[in-house]
């Protein structure tokens, strides 16, 4: 008998993905995964299709999480326009009634509940409309200065937990870097479906679209999932707030040559190019290289996602002087006592991998 059921909620995005591959293959746990799309494996999950927006839909599931554990919240909506929607009412509504529709009927169905996961970011603090506090902490956020969603998801589950037998964490990773397709915020096809295009080009070196850099951190998404499962058991992480990263910093332009070797190319120029602009648009040439490679990849817009747009904005496109630095401290995590970490380049070169190994990228 599994000693816990989880409930992964966004199951094809990055987070959820990567939280998917990691506890459907632990043989004590029972996996039930949601998302609108299906996700390419399950791994062994029961996978169910479910727009969390539709109240209806969910109460229709309630048999199926009978039983949940835990439940770990990855799902996401963003708006067309990403940055832009990132402070809009629309986008704020949705993602506060996605999480309520769920939970309501969980919490009806399931009287085993012990743990809720869910996710923020460095939006908390603000990294979207002003410099940072640097390093920021988990207790100096923006939570009276500027709307997000992230707030109404948060009152709403401290509200609910009051008496309640389950506990709660929240996670606030920063870039977050893997394995997955049609995301909003993934780097990894972006910036793969650039070089693709490169190569189609004849060129032997990549040269770097970015603007000028600052220092920022990344997480893996397999090292967030195993953080996510740590959060889940971890006494230290009942009620509590984390800042996730890979442990280490980097800057665009410093890594751009790792970018590149694990691509197949020499690093080239700083050459400025809107990828969303410039590289989205090029359908035609994204299907001759599928047909010539034979990849299991879709359409840029099923493939891609919003991530042309979201690559763009973190590789700080038209930024012609060093912005300031983005950092948050994982000091509070160790000393709770989760202490994985990644050197970042490796994990870039990792994630190109996992994309190539499933023929969803053209080999390097």
């Amino acid at each position: 008998m599994p000693a816990k059921k989880v409930l992964i909620a966004g199951a094809t995005g990055l987070v959820g993905y990567a939280t998917l591959k990691l506890f459907a293959r632990d043989e004590r746990c029972e996996t039930v995964a949601v998302s609108r799309r299906r996700p390419d494996q399950t791994f062994g999950a029961r996978w169910f299709r479910l727009d969390l927006d539709d109240e209806g839909a969910c109460a229709a599931l309630a048999a199926e999480f009978d039983g949940v554990t835990h439940l770990v919240y990855a799902a996401l909506y963003e708006r067309p326009g990403l940055v832009a929607g990132w402070r809009e009412k629309e986008q704020i509504r949705t993602n506060d009634r996605m999480l309520r529709n769920l939970f309501g009927v969980l919490e009806q169905a399931s009287s085993a509940l012990r743990h809720v996961t869910l996710l923020q970011g460095t939006k908390a603090y603000g990294v979207h409309v002003r410099p940072m506090l640097v390093p920021a902490r988990e207790n100096r956020s923006e939570l009276h200065e500027q709307a997000n969603f992230y707030w109404n998801q948060e009152h709403f589950i401290r509200e609910r937990q009051r008496g309640a037998d389950w506990s709660w964490s929240i996670l606030r990773p920063v870039l977050i870097v893997g394995d997955s397709v049609g995301s909003a915020m993934n780097v990894i096809p972006a910036l793969g479906v650039y070089a693709a295009m490169a190569r189609q080009a004849g060129k032997k070196v990549l040269d770097y679209p970015g603007g000028a850099g600052r220092v920022a951190q990344a997480v893996d998404a397999d090292l967030l999932a195993r953080c996510i499962a740590w959060s889940g058991e971890a006494q230290a992480a009942r009620n509590e707030i984390f800042n996730v990263t890979n442990g280490d910093v980097f800057v665009w332009p410093n890594i751009w040559p790792a970018i590149a070797r694990a691509l197949g190319f020499g690093a080239g120029a700083h050459a400025p190019l809107s990828l969303d602009r410039e590289i989205r648009p090029r359908e035609a040439d994204w299907t001759a290289i599928r047909n010539a490679h034979g990849l299991r990849s879709g359409p840029l817009k099923e493939f891609v996602g919003l991530s042309f747009e979201y690559a763009d904005y973190t590789m700080g496109h038209g930024r012609t002087e060093p912005g300031p630095p983005a950092l948050v401290s994982t000091i509070k995590l160790m000393q709770a006592g989760f202490h994985d970490v990644m050197d970042t380049e490796v994990m870039f070169a990792k994630a190109f991998a996992e994309m190539q190994a499933k023929r969803l990228l053209p080999p390097p």
